[in-house]
């Protein structure tokens, strides 16, 4: 496996960049009549390392993978730029063989990119020795190789359901992370406090949890179920980082580009018309709405310069998750400047939906509040193919698994600040968000809830 490691703009010269893996990629189709995976998260071989993983699933399509070829670190403001010129040169040298021809075919990359500028974590580009892709009634299989080495690539694709390859004997604890609930109200009062103050409109504030397994989080399963429990949203992996985003940072697809913004957030009861009650409610919040409207904004404002006509939905819908509900606005756009989606993502990143408005100001006010460091957290998470189309979210509802500490995963949630925000109201927020973790990494390891 190739790597290249650039800390900053000094570190990536010309000649690094021009170090590119010998690409060769051959994506075809699998047979109709073979034994398929029940599911895209069943076709990981068992026993995969959980940094060997990628996935970015969907209503049971998309992509997921392991192994890997080749990957670059970068660092610092200019990191997606990095990333998308050592991608571009990745591409220009490769040798692609597709007979698929769909989104998600021939060469692919995965990538996860540090949440702030100075984050201590690296921004990775990815690309898997193996890649399951599912549209529909098509599966496709790429095998991704370089000539620098045999590369190992799992398992045949066709061995059935993953149920049973794990011992089950394993149970979870969570202990607070480095913002417990106390700690976290009191950020949201000092936030508050700004905000009324005028120095800003709004800042989105993470908290983190750790959950310790008895034995390493097997996170096929974790995808599994985050895919079955949440369909509507992207179940996604990239070295470590794992989790379900409901939030789509860009889609772009032939020039066509989509967006998907969530701010805006109400816990839902398990009591039908109760939560059709709420939901109500949720799209009458003069709070929430406001909240809304900044995330909206910062996405279009983002977007314009690329874009020869957009569409902004002037009121946002209610999407109903099995935890929650958010407000959402999906905002399309027809590109005109031949970016790639990780020119996109560079635009958009961070929106206001994980930073807040003004932006520097809010970046500021994380940097004194949270005490963290979000590494990949809140940062954009997808894929990206030859062309330039691809996939990002927003790595939300997710949790890190170190390779060092594979039986320890840390997870974030984090809610939007404004004015009206009551701190024990965003605790309780941060709770119901931290749910979908919570409970895939207990019921992957057989915890008795």
């Amino acid at each position: 496996m190739s790597t290249l490691a650039f800390p900053d703009q000094a570190g990536a010269s010309a000649d690094a960049l021009e170090r590119v893996p010998a690409l060769r990629v051959v994506s075809r189709p699998l047979a109709a009549t073979a034994a398929l995976p029940t599911s895209l998260a069943d076709a990981l071989p068992p026993g995969v390392p959980a940094d060997q993983v990628v996935s970015w699933i969907r209503r049971g399509e998309g992509i997921v993978g392991w192994g890997s070829v080749a990957r670059i670190e970068v660092r610092g403001p200019d990191r997606f730029a990095l990333a998308r010129a050592w991608w571009e040169r990745v591409v220009a040298a490769a040798v692609v063989e597709d007979e698929v021809c769909r989104p998600g075919s021939g060469a692919v990359a995965f990538g996860s990119f540090a949440f702030a500028d100075d984050s201590d974590a690296a921004s990775v580009l990815v690309i898997p020795a193996v890649v399951v892709g599912r549209l529909g009634e098509l599966w496709w299989r790429t095998e991704l190789s370089v000539d620098d080495g045999p590369v190992d690539r799992g398992g045949p694709v066709d061995r059935g359901p993953r149920s049973g390859s794990s011992s089950g004997s394993g149970s979870v604890s969570f202990a607070d992370g480095h913002v417990s609930s106390t700690a976290y109200a009191s950020s949201v009062r000092a936030a508050v406090a700004r905000i009324t103050a005028g120095e800003l409109g709004k800042v989105v504030l993470a908290r983190d949890l750790v959950a310790r397994s008895t034995e390493p989080v097997d996170v096929a399963r974790m995808l599994g179920t985050l895919a079955q429990g949440y369909p509507m949203t992207w179940a996604f992996a990239v070295e470590g980082l794992v989790g379900a985003t409901p939030e789509l940072l860009v889609r772009r697809d032939k020039g066509l580009l989509t967006s998907r913004v969530l701010a805006g957030t109400i816990r839902r009861t398990g009591d039908d018309a109760h939560d059709l009650a709420l939901a109500a409610s949720l799209a009458r919040s003069s709070k929430d709405l406001e909240e809304h409207e900044y995330a909206v904004t910062s996405v279009a404002n983002s977007l314009a310069s690329h874009c020869s006509s957009m569409n902004v939905p002037e009121s946002p819908s209610v999407l109903h998750l099995p935890n929650v509900m958010h407000l959402a606005t999906d905002v399309t756009g027809v590109c005109v400047d031949g970016s790639s989606v990780l020119d996109l993502v560079a635009a958009l990143h961070p929106s206001a939906a994980v930073g807040g408005t003004p932006t520097w100001t809010a970046l500021d006010v994380i940097a004194e509040l949270e005490t963290m460091d979000r590494g990949r957290y809140a940062g954009p998470v997808g894929w990206v193919g030859a062309t330039g189309d691809g996939e990002f979210g927003i790595a939300l509802r997710c949790g890190q698994i170190e390779s060092c500490e594979p039986w320890q995963m840390r997870l974030y949630a984090g809610c939007g600040i404004v004015a009206g925000s009551d701190p024990e109201a965003e605790v309780a927020e941060s709770l119901a968000k931290l749910v979908p973790m919570r409970d895939a990494i207990s019921e992957v390891c057989d915890q008795s809830r």
